[in-house]
């Protein structure tokens, strides 16, 4: 099971990159903002109709969630925007890079604290070695921009 949701995972991890590849021409064509504004739409219709076949209908009300966890709502157009912005002029590779850099630094750092309500993972030599390669490649696509 868990090789199957890392192969998934890594799918989704190439449909950003597909994603990314499509908001720069979009966000030159129509506007960031538009192009942001037009992923969350197409994605929250999308979303709306899984729950109203797929959902329990027994599930409480998200109204009902504290409020740092409704925050990460706020992120996402951040994320968007940001991507919009920087492929046209660095690159979708580049970009993906850097957004990976942040990912797992950040991630390291919510697993070790336990932060969000998550369980403690320790941080050790491979996390550490992954956060160094991460490192690497991006100083190394840094020098073929």
């Amino acid at each position: 099971m868990q090789r199957l949701l890392i192969f998934t995972v890594i799918l989704a991890g190439m449909g950003l990159s597909v994603e990314a590849g499509i908001l720069g021409p979009l966000g030159q064509n129509v506007g960031d903002l538009w192009a942001t504004f037009s992923i969350f739409s197409i994605g929250a219709v999308l979303t709306f109709m899984l729950m109203l076949f797929f959902a329990p209908r027994h599930s409480a009300s998200f109204f009902s969630r504290p409020a740092w966890e409704l925050s990460a709502g706020l992120l996402g157009p951040c994320y968007v925007v940001i991507l919009t912005i920087a492929i046209p002029i660095i690159g979708v590779a580049y970009t993906m890079i850097g957004v990976l850099a942040g990912q797992v630094g950040k991630s390291i750092i919510i697993d070790h604290f336990g932060l969000l309500k998550m369980p403690k993972r320790r941080i050790d030599g491979h996390r550490v070695v992954a956060i160094i390669a991460i490192g690497v490649a991006l100083f190394l696509m840094a020098g073929a921009n």
